[in-house]
């Protein structure tokens, strides 16, 4: 896995935070840079796969725990995080709703949950599969090579639903146009009759379990 993304802050995602947190954990934690988005005194943890990152992210966080979430869950205090953050990491899941289901475990009862998932209804994603016919993967984006599961905005409500999380913010993230978009949809109002989704990289929400 490419792990240069994890060395960016996603400032993108601070409009999705909760106003107050005190106990993070963050699964995919890669280097910990998403630590310099809060601003109040915390207390942060790390899940994270990747021995390599996990050292740098020892450095930036209060505590790291080396493998994947079903690893560590044992490891973990009940009822414990006030916030759960998962940039990237939802996809990456061979069962996401079973993540769903067991990280609510140990979250307290008025915690919250911050992520990014990629969208998979990306324009150029879909210009690539109707108009090309193709569907290849990648090192990175939305059909990164890494990538087991594949979402849109409306099966994510869905989940959630499926799921009880409340849903109180979701939106759009990492606005991506090109130029072939006017080349070739210049004449038709594609994001009014396909829906402005199409604009977005990745969604952004933030969710709490229905308690």
């Amino acid at each position: 896995m490419d792990y240069q993304y994890g060395k960016s802050c996603r400032e993108e995602l601070v409009p999705f935070l909760p106003d107050g947190y005190h106990r993070i954990l963050e699964v995919g934690c890669a280097y910990g840079a998403f630590r310099e988005n809060l601003k109040q005194k915390n207390e942060y943890w790390g899940i994270e796969p990747s021995e390599f990152a996990s050292r740098t992210a020892a450095q930036n966080l209060d505590k790291v725990l080396v493998g994947g979430f079903d690893e560590v869950y044992d490891q973990l205090p009940d009822k414990y995080f006030d916030l759960v953050i998962c940039n990237d990491v939802i996809e990456h899941l061979p069962d996401h709703n079973d993540f769903f289901e067991k990280v609510k475990g140990k979250m307290t009862d008025d915690s919250v949950m911050v992520g990014a998932i990629p969208n998979v209804r990306h324009i150029k994603n879909l210009f690539n599969l109707l108009i090309k016919k193709d569907w290849q993967y990648q090192e990175n984006g939305i059909l990164d090579y890494t990538h087991l599961r594949f979402f849109t905005q409306k099966s994510l409500l869905k989940i959630f639903d499926n799921m009880s999380y409340k849903v109180e913010q979701i939106g759009g993230i990492n606005e991506e146009a090109f130029k072939w978009t006017l080349k070739y949809f210049a004449k038709y109002p594609v994001y009014f009759v396909f829906g402005n989704d199409l604009k977005y990289t990745q969604f952004a929400f933030r969710v709490r379990p229905a308690r």
